[in-house]
């Protein structure tokens, strides 16, 4: 398909605004239909799941329905291990369906796969309908979805016959981060972590507020520097339009459904093009995706030659935005409201009940007060404080955020007390340089990835796939299976 025509091609369609949206319609964090060709062999199960770990009378001995994905199909019984998805902030079928090098491992070392959702998000919520009211929202922390799975683990193990399987688990992004924090807080349990794309340092407050959108921009500027110049400019032309209250302006060249009336009106629409340029940089794979959406190979090859396609920068911007927010081409305007949602995490919450439990989880222990400067990246100049945050996250969910809690226990500084860790990044990835860069011991191992997007390791192979992350499965497989049987010798 021929991202580029399709997303140049804009028709009249509606009085008021002139231009129809290029193609291709973002469906943010959204569960995509699976078919035969890429179904899994996964069952879908319910496990009755405490609701509060760590207070007896709040809750009593309550519990819900967690939902969690297993197939039996590699495992060998007598020798197998365990590999264990520490699900993140989404429904765990998308992670499933997008983890393929989970199940090629275990089809090699004849494991048991458990692909586990996280509590408050897609199926799995503690109190139904209810479950982002306050106070019922306060049980969504770290500490008890690790604490959920620990005790998944445990139980299914016994269920199984299972108790002398060693446990690897796996993750991506934030779902790496507790993939990380089960080897720390469960060593007694996991036997190993690959935590892929995991920021564990910039999201406990360890970080440059400046570094996510300065790597975005050098996504883009790898490209083609002339690209990232033509954005900056694009916003240049946003931004004087809004001075001079061109709202009339900004409607039609960016085909929105509402006029915008409001400086924030105008901050809603820079944060809703920022957003699309983070994910076409995140998801920058060398082939066609459905993962966030369709997303073309080379996403950002794709976003440049939009970009560079004429002298109008703002049908630039337009086209560009529309390769994320119209993969379908079904839609004739853009809702900024609907289709963007500003919240406590300037890289984006998504939408839906999901983007509700992101947004609670980073007013509160997670840090992401990340800044645009129009200095060090090419995108306006939009700040989130650590001032600007406990003010919306009070307004927002009464709370009051805890910087350096993650830091506090999750050993921040000092993950060199670690072991049987693998930390890995791609170098296309934004969120890389928030995490592990460099080994830190024998067993607290970092795997740089050329030429990879956000936790492109977790995919399943693909011809096109790079040198480098063909390489860096072969090194993860072997230190899987190293501390597989070293923790079998344990058991035994």
């Amino acid at each position: 398909m021929n991202f580029v025509a399709i997303i140049l091609t804009l028709l009249g369609v509606m009085a008021g605004v002139q231009e129809s949206l290029p193609s291709r319609y973002f469906k943010s964090k959204g569960h995509h239909g699976r078919t035969a060709e890429n179904e899994p062999p996964f069952t879908e199960k319910y496990f009755s799941q405490i609701v509060d770990h760590f207070n007896f009378n709040s809750m009593g001995n309550g519990t819900f329905n967690q939902r969690y994905l297993i197939t039996e199909k590699y495992w060998d019984r007598e020798n197998g291990p365990i590999f264990f998805y520490t699900g993140n902030e989404g429904d765990i079928w998308d992670f499933a369906l997008n983890s393929g090098f989970i199940t090629e491992l275990a089809e090699q070392q004849r494991a048991l796969v458990i692909f586990a959702e996280h509590r408050y998000y897609g199926k799995s919520l503690p109190f139904g309908q209810e479950s982002f009211n306050i106070p019922q929202v306060g049980l969504l922390t770290v500490e008890q979805a690790l604490a959920d799975f620990a005790l998944l683990i445990s139980q299914l193990k016994q269920e199984l016959g299972a108790s002398n399987c060693p446990v690897i688990v796996f993750g991506g992004s934030y779902g790496g981060m507790l993939s990380a924090y089960m080897r720390q807080r469960y060593p007694n349990l996991v036997a190993g972590a690959l935590a892929a794309s995991a920021p564990v340092l910039s999201t406990a407050g360890m970080g440059d507020p400046r570094q996510f959108f300065r790597d975005v921009t050098s996504d883009f500027e790898g490209y083609a520097p002339e690209c990232s110049a033509a954005v900056r400019g694009a916003f240049q032309r946003v931004q004087d339009l809004a001075e001079h209250q061109a709202y009339d302006r900004l409607q039609s060249a960016f085909a929105l459904c509402k006029k915008p009336s409001s400086p924030g009106d105008v901050r809603q629409l820079k944060g809703f093009l920022r957003n699309a340029f983070t994910l076409l940089a995140m998801l920058d794979y060398p082939y066609s995706t459905h993962f966030w959406g369709d997303m073309p190979a080379h996403p950002v090859k794709v976003a440049c030659e939009a970009m560079l396609s004429g002298p109008d920068l703002l049908a630039n911007l337009r086209n560009t935005s529309g390769i994320v927010y119209n993969s379908t081409g079904e839609q004739t305007c853009f809702d900024l409201y609907s289709l963007y949602v500003e919240c406590a995490d300037p890289t984006g919450c998504g939408l839906g009940s999901n983007s509700l439990a992101w947004d609670y989880q980073a007013c509160t222990e997670i840090e992401l007060c990340y800044e645009s400067n129009n200095v060090t990246d090419m995108f306006p100049a939009m700040t989130f404080t650590p001032a600007e945050r406990l003010a919306y996250c009070s307004k927002r969910w009464g709370v009051t955020p805890r910087p350096g809690w993650l830091r506090t226990q999750y050993w921040g500084d000092a993950l060199s007390t670690a072991s049987n860790i693998i930390y890995s990044n791609g170098d296309l990835d934004p969120w890389a340089n928030g995490g592990v860069r460099t080994s830190l011991s024998p067993s607290v191992v970092a795997i740089n990835i050329t030429d990879g997007a956000h936790h492109l390791d977790l995919r399943g192979s693909n011809d096109a796939d790079p040198a480098s992350v063909i390489s860096a499965r072969k090194t993860e497989a072997n230190l899987i299976a190293q501390w597989v049987a070293m923790e079998r010798l344990r058991l035994k």
